[in-house]
């Protein structure tokens, strides 16, 4: 990730001091799908074929991608777009997508210590260095298969899948770690991307919950050392409902 360094003057109890902090760096990203421009995002400027295939699947407008190329800020996504995808033309000449999300069926389970795992694994060098970015991690029956930080939540999200969708892999068998809160539109990403477990160290939202149950997602939040906390379809961790079933005799 691109970082640069800037001067700035630290005020503590003790009084003032010069600094240098390490800040990252964002940027304006222009995508384009089968030619046509869609969008544009803030963004880090890293990984810049991971996030737009994982844009396209996110945000629902298709399962696969067949290529990427970027062109310095300009992205270029080849896949074929779903037939039943309405969009609608922002004030800012992109597209948003309408509609709810894909519902998700996967049969995979995850165990207590295996969701601690995921949670685990989000920080990164770059959040210590900088505290400025967000940070998504998934993990592909049972390991990790790759970690995005970036100025925007919704980013990291979309670098990881576009990372899964490039390669192939089966996302039905993941689950994804995020550091930041969960409302409808971040779920609406895992969903459409078919990933069934969803594991953040932050809150969710009313509605990021109820699109969850809806889609058939399991949702876990303020997933911090030993707690968390298990929103929708439970079912998936099956070793938290036979502990809470002791707890009810």
């Amino acid at each position: 990730m691109e970082i640069v360094c800037r001067a700035g003057i630290q005020v503590t109890g003790d009084g003032a001091r010069e600094v240098h902090d390490d800040i990252i760096v964002e940027d304006h990203i222009r995508l384009f799908l089968n030619g046509e421009y869609l969008t544009a995002l803030v963004a880090s400027p890293d990984r810049l074929n991971d996030l737009g295939a994982g844009f396209v699947v996110c945000e629902g407008l298709a399962e696969t991608v067949e290529s990427v190329e970027v062109s310095e800020k300009d992205v270029y996504i080849t896949a074929p777009v779903r037939k039943d995808v309405r969009l609608e033309v922002e004030s800012s000449g992109g597209y948003r997508v309408l509609g709810e999300p894909r519902s998700v069926e996967s049969p995979i389970t995850v165990t207590a210590d295996g969701i601690r795992a995921v949670t685990a694994s989000i920080e990164s060098d770059t959040w210590r260095r900088t505290g400025g970015v967000h940070c998504s991690v998934l993990f592909c029956d049972g390991e990790l298969v790759t970690r995005a930080c970036d100025v925007g939540r919704h980013n990291t999200v979309d670098k990881v899948v576009g990372h899964a969708a490039l390669r192939g892999l089966d996302r039905s068998t993941c689950v994804l770690g995020c550091t930041g809160r969960q409302p409808a539109g971040m779920v609406a990403k895992a969903a459409n991307a078919g990933i069934p477990i969803v594991v953040s160290r932050a809150a969710s939202t009313d509605r990021g919950i109820l699109t969850a149950e809806r889609a058939g997602l399991t949702l876990v939040g303020f997933s911090r050392g030993e707690r968390f906390t298990i929103y929708t379809h439970p079912e998936r961790v099956p070793e938290v409902l036979e502990e809470l079933e002791k707890t009810k005799k």
